[in-house]
């Protein structure tokens, strides 16, 4: 492992272990939920919140499309009948999309693949990397449910302020009681605008159960 890749591991391990509100407030709201309640991951991973959704026999349904992490994640899931996993990515438009890696993921591919994402801009992947994955649109899938949505995690790399602003044009925020969505705008430029613009519009709409803070 090169040096660069080894301080930004070390880097992330400190953030990780600082006590962060959103975190626990997840944790909380994760525990809350009952059997038959629906939960939904987007951007599971290995599936450690996951878990956490599925531990009191919530419906949980967990979308991660990085190979890597997929397969983890169904190791972690197999044994949990009320998870259903898919190795694809949430989007606004159905099909293949690319996926591109992080630029260290040769070196770890499972370690890096939470920076995998669909955004060509993003500043820590390779946009020669790539594998294709399923795009499944969540407006349409929220819309195939036959409840509301108790919790919604939503880690997605940068391709979350297309999302949710599809759920709100569909007026899907309604059916979702608490939302943790974590937002790139600090470290991706492009993004700014539109997540400044994003969070003004659910202020408007009094969607205070979307919390754009986690992590």
């Amino acid at each position: 492992m090169n040096l660069l890749a080894s301080l930004s591991r070390l880097a992330k391990a400190r953030r990780d272990r600082r006590r962060r509100p959103e975190v626990n407030d997840f944790v909380l709201a994760a525990a809350a939920l009952g059997h038959g309640d629906i939960a939904i991951d987007c951007g599971a991973n290995v599936g450690l919140y996951t878990a956490k959704m599925a531990a009191n026999g919530a419906r949980v349904f967990a979308f991660e499309p990085d190979p890597a992490a997929h397969a983890r994640l169904l190791q972690a899931t197999g044994d949990l009948p009320n998870v259903t996993v898919y190795q694809a990515a949430v989007t606004t438009r159905p099909g293949p999309v690319k996926l591109y890696l992080h630029k260290w993921a040769e070196q770890d591919p499972v370690y890096w693949s939470t920076g995998s994402s669909l955004l060509e801009s993003k500043n820590n992947i390779r946009t020669d990397r790539y594998v294709e994955v399923e795009g499944m649109v969540l407006a349409d899938f929220i819309e195939s449910l036959d409840g509301p949505v108790r919790l919604l995690k939503m880690d997605i790399e940068g391709a979350e302020v297309e999302v949710l602003n599809q759920l709100l044009d569909r007026g899907l925020h309604t059916r979702i009681e608490a939302a943790f969505v974590e937002v790139h705008d600090r470290r991706v430029a492009a993004l700014r605008e539109p997540t400044q613009r994003l969070r003004e519009r659910l202020d408007q709409l009094q969607a205070s159960q979307f919390r754009l803070d986690w992590r």
